[in-house]
């Protein structure tokens, strides 16, 4: 989950590197450091522990020449945060970064230090530095070193190495973590995500495992570990430099949230049949046929990704009438699950290179499953690993808490029922002009509910200094308590937990007491008197009832005690809209408490390890 960026050119390297860290710093940010090729002074590492800041200050007012380099900001995985564990790890003539994990570090550390070397840090990282000093002392040069090195090494790994017998070129290599080359003029950049290098160009490959990239300034090469030649086409990045900017908002979080509206737009744009009858999924590439003979569908993914799954099971199943499963992607394939032709296994990842939810696809792929991915990352691994993709298109998301990218993907997945209904015939035209007139007005309907964010900050005064929340919803409001509890706890650190509203009676009810907020979710609907009936033995007990309702309500508003109000919308849209107010009543928390919304401890934007 670390990031990595790296240089060559005619600019300046470490302003360039800085820039693209600064980027990339929600991937972790637990230390920093660069290494850059001074001319006639070898290569010059700068490290420091704790956030980009610190190693900012560091370098201020010393003054670099070099036009090469590399960088990278730590999520910590093997030796606690400090400067000694910092990246890049410097080695004799070469410096290397690194984002994965080596998972036969151990023996070959064990190796190195029996050879006579002192490693001075408890990383992973280090040893495979040591291994090409190793080999470059046998007579290699640091290419062909790096190549015999990655037969060595099992794991993961993107990588970043510099040489200073070679000072105009930058060394990649990548296995399952990710890792883009970006394309420009006189000048060429690695990146661990495109924000990092969407300043200077929108041009990329994406490596594919097992791949190596060779950079100067006019040019790339692309080849296998083994040396065998790769080409790439080169793609053009639809996002701009603006977009991964606060454009004036306090937080990026915050940002993201006003951006919804406009992002749920994106994600429908084109997808619509000109009758409203139908969705178009051109990216899909699975054949109807495949869809008519699907027998089930397993959907897998991690974190704010498998509430989207959850809420998605209650729209499929009601909508294609087909059995859906919802499975945690880090669970998956060490279950020996069973899958095989005839079933679809529909993966969810923003970022479409999350480790766990990769290596269930790999799994499914092995037992001839179909594999569909909803992801944000155009050309991402998920993507190029599927069958067929729909894209969400919501942007770059930085900040760490999903916002947008949670309702991209539930509208991504409406979308995908509705279309999945039509196929198999369990749905009519005018259902399916109905479920998607309702779509259509989501974006209206966010735009509304962004405009009482002050509401939701009104309670998060009453609210923030309580150290426990309950959330409570029924039917497809369950996985949004889920969420709701996820973005409280991973930004405020405050204890959050969420259950099925009937699961209240078996077991949490024991904790309520007058200093428990309890957040109900209670749209219109079959299961309302039920989520009142919840509210009032909530009452009884003296908790305290935050009841999210829509604009009609006055039964369960009359008897609780604060309300967040939504516009009234469809069943199956509802899930998006309600899951607003949850996100500012988080975001206002977290910003009382004094927490690094931004940047919660201990998490990274995208998992890349397992």
């Amino acid at each position: 989950m670390c990031g990595i960026v790296g240089y060559v050119g005619s600019q300046m390297a470490v302003p360039v590197l800085i820039e693209g860290l600064r980027k990339l710093e929600y991937r972790g940010y637990d230390s920093a450091g660069i290494a850059v090729l001074e001319p006639g002074n070898g290569i010059a590492v700068e490290r420091g522990e704790g956030k980009l800041a610190v190693l900012e200050a560091q370098i201020h007012g010393k003054e670099y020449i070099a036009t090469t380099g590399i960088g990278h900001t730590r999520w910590a995985t093997h030796g606690r945060p400090s400067v000694p564990n910092a990246h890049p790890h410097k080695v004799g003539r070469i410096a290397l970064v690194h984002n994965g994990i080596i998972e036969n570090y151990i023996p070959l550390r064990e190796r190195m230090i029996a050879a006579g070397r002192t490693m001075n840090s408890e990383t992973d990282t280090e040893v495979i530095a040591h291994l090409i000093d190793e080999r470059m002392q046998q007579g290699d040069n640091a290419e062909a070193a790096l190549r015999h090195v990655l037969g060595e090494v099992r794991g993961a790994y993107a990588l970043g190495l510099v040489c200073e017998d070679a000072p105009d070129v930058v060394y990649a290599a990548r296995k399952a973590c990710p890792l883009v080359v970006g394309m420009g003029e006189g000048e060429n950049f690695i990146a661990s995500d495109i924000p990092a290098i969407l300043a200077h160009t929108r041009r990329v490959i994406y490596l594919d495992d097992g791949e190596v990239a060779v950079l100067t300034a006019d040019g790339v090469t692309v080849t296998r570990v083994d040396g065998t030649p790769v080409t790439h086409p080169v793609n053009v990045v639809d996002w701009n430099p603006v977009m991964a900017e606060k454009a004036g908002f306090k937080h990026f979080m915050l940002k993201e949230i006003h951006e919804q509206p406009s992002a749920i737009s994106d994600t429908m744009m084109g997808r619509v049949t000109p009758d409203r009858d139908g969705v178009l999924l051109p990216e899909m590439e699975i054949s109807d046929d495949a869809l008519r003979a699907l027998t089930r569908i397993t959907i897998v993914a991690c974190g704010t990704s498998w509430h989207a799954g959850l809420a998605a099971k209650y729209m499929i199943e009601a909508v294609a009438r087909l059995p859906v499963e919802v499975d945690i992607a880090s669970e998956y394939r060490y279950r020996d699950p069973l899958t095989g032709p005839g079933e679809l296994i529909l993966t969810i990842t923003q970022s479409g290179e999350t480790a766990d939810t990769l290596a269930a696809m790999q799994e499914a792929r092995k037992k001839g499953a179909t594999l569909l991915t909803v992801c944000n990352v155009v050309g991402s691994s998920a993507a190029r690993a599927a069958d067929g993709v729909v894209y969400t298109h919501a942007g770059p998301e930085i900040g760490v808490a999903s916002t947008k990218a949670f309702t991209t993907q539930l509208v991504a997945l409406y979308l995908f029922a509705v279309h999945l209904g039509r196929v198999r015939g369990t749905l009519g035209a005018e259902g399916a002009r109905e479920l998607l007139d309702d779509l259509a007005r989501l974006p209206g309907q966010v735009k509304m509910a962004l405009a009482r964010e002050d509401e939701a900050e009104s309670l998060a005064k009453q609210f923030f200094r309580h150290r426990d929340f309950l959330f409570l919803g029924r039917g497809s409001m369950f996985p949004i308590a889920l969420e709701g509890a996820l973005k409280l706890k991973e930004i405020s650190y405050i204890h959050a937990e969420a259950y099925a509203a009937g699961e209240m009676k078996h077991g949490p009810i024991a904790l309520i007491d007058e200093e428990m907020p309890v957040v109900m979710l209670a749209p219109p609907g079959p299961q309302y008197e039920k989520v009142v009936a919840n509210a009032m033995e909530v009452k009884a007990r003296d908790g305290i009832v935050i009841a999210v309702v829509d604009d009609a309500d006055t039964e369960l508003s009359a008897k609780v005690d604060a309300v967040l109000r939504v516009p009234m919308a469809g069943p199956f849209a509802s899930p998006a809209l309600y899951t607003i107010p949850l996100q500012f009543l988080a975001y206002h928390i977290a910003v009382l408490r004094g927490c690094d919304v931004d940047q919660p401890r201990n998490l990274a934007k995208s998992v890349t390890v397992e």
